[in-house]
């Protein structure tokens, strides 16, 4: 169950940033096809409220692997 719990976890843009080490305007510049820093494989956000969005923990960690293997 706490297995579970773990990989259900949302995370807040802070704290995005925090694991990522990247700024917001970065990490949504990832996000954003027009820009130069644009990254296709970076975790989409997901709406949780009406002006609010988080990442699941389990596809930053991830594609924080894929960097580091890369």
């Amino acid at each position: 169950m706490a297995e579970r719990n773990r990989a259900l976890k949302v995370l807040r843009i802070r704290q995005v940033q925090d694991r990522t080490g990247l700024s917001r305007s970065t990490i949504y510049d990832r996000l954003n096809p027009r820009s130069p820093r644009y990254d296709c494989t970076f975790p989409k956000p997901m709406k949780i409220g009406l002006s609010a969005v988080g990442w699941l923990e389990t596809s930053i960690n991830e594609w924080i692997e894929r960097c580091f293997a890369a």
